[in-house]
C-alpha cells in the first residue's frame, strides 16, 4: 500500500507510526462514537471492551456561528433530550438497505437541506425532510415532559418548542439567518464568519475574569508543568519500545 511505501521508521526518523490506512483507533471517525474514559495510556477499544460505554461523542454537528460558544443553551437541552429519546426507541440491527438509505439520505440533506420539498428515503419509501422531523419532535414531547419533572421553566419543552419553529418556518433556521445577513450586508461567506468571529473575540474579552478563578488557572499552570517535569525525568523507554508496548495491548 501507499503506506507501506512510505514507511514507518527512515533513516532514524518516525515518518508515521505504523503502515495502516488508520494509525490510532480515534482516527475512525464516524457520527457518534462510543467512549470511555481512558486510564493512562490505555487503548479506547480496550476501555470500551473493560468498563462499558461511559458517554457517546456527537460529532456531525454544524457550528452556531450566532453564538459566542458555538452552541446554544437550549440546542444542548434539544440534543440532551433527542439522544435520550434514541437510546428509548425500539433499534432493531441496520440491514444494508436501510445503512444505503441512511447515506443517501445524509448527502441529501448536506446537499439539498434547504429545499422545502426534499424528499428522503425510509423504508423503501419517501418521507419529507419536514413532515419525518415533525414526527420526531412529536415523539419527543413525553422524553422533554419527563425531563422537565425536576426543572423548573420546563427548559426542555421549551426547546423542542424552539426546534418545532425551525421545521415549521426553514427561514428561522441558522443557515437561512446567515444567508439574510450576508445579503443585508452584500458579503461573502468569508466576510460574514470574520465578522462573526470578531464579534465574539469582542464579547469574550470584554468578560471579567474573577480572582478566585484566575488562581485556580495559574495553580494549574504550575502543577501542569511539574507533572511534565517528574514524567519526563522518569522515561526511560525508547519511544521504539513505547509504541510496541501500546499496539501490543490486548
Amino acid at each position: 500500500s501507499q503506506w507501506e511505501k512510505i514507511g514507518v521508521e527512515v533513516n532514524g526518523r518516525y515518518e508515521q507510526l505504523n503502515a495502516n490506512i488508520l494509525q490510532i483507533e480515534n482516527e475512525y471517525y464516524s457520527t457518534v462514537r462510543p467512549k470511555q474514559v481512558l486510564e493512562g495510556l490505555e487503548k479506547p477499544t480496550l476501555a470500551l471492551r473493560r468498563r462499558g460505554v461511559r458517554y457517546v461523542e456527537l460529532r456531525s454537528l454544524d457550528v452556531n456561528a450566532f453564538h459566542p460558544l458555538g452552541v446554544s443553551d437550549e440546542q444542548v437541552l434539544f440534543l440532551e433530550a433527542f439522544m435520550l429519546y434514541c437510546l428509548l426507541q425500539t433499534s432493531p440491527t441496520i440491514r444494508s438497505r436501510e445503512q444505503k438509505e441512511i447515506d443517501r439520505n445524509l448527502e441529501r440533506v448536506a446537499h439539498q437541506g434547504r429545499d422545502p420539498s426534499l424528499q428522503l428515503l425510509r423504508d423503501g419509501g419517501a418521507v419529507s425532510l419536514a413532515d419525518w422531523a415533525a414526527e420526531i419532535c412529536d415523539g419527543m414531547q413525553g422524553v422533554c415532559e419527563l425531563l422537565d419533572a425536576e426543572e423548573p421553566g420546563r427548559p426542555y419543552s421549551r426547546a423542542l418548542a424552539q426546534q418545532r419553529e425551525l421545521v415549521r418556518d426553514p427561514d428561522l433556521t441558522p443557515s437561512a439567518r446567515m444567508l439574510a445577513e450576508m445579503r443585508e450586508n452584500q458579503e461573502g461567506f468569508f466576510q460574514f464568519a470574520q465578522r462573526m468571529s470578531q464579534q465574539h473575540h469582542d464579547d469574550f474579552l470584554e468578560l471579567e475574569l474573577g480572582d478566585e478563578r484566575r488562581r485556580l488557572f495559574e495553580e494549574e499552570v504550575v502543577r501542569s508543568r511539574e507533572q511534565q517535569r517528574v514524567m519526563e525525568a522518569s522515561d526511560e523507554v525508547s519511544f521504539k519500545a513505547f509504541l510496541a508496548d501500546y499496539f501490543a495491548q490486548r
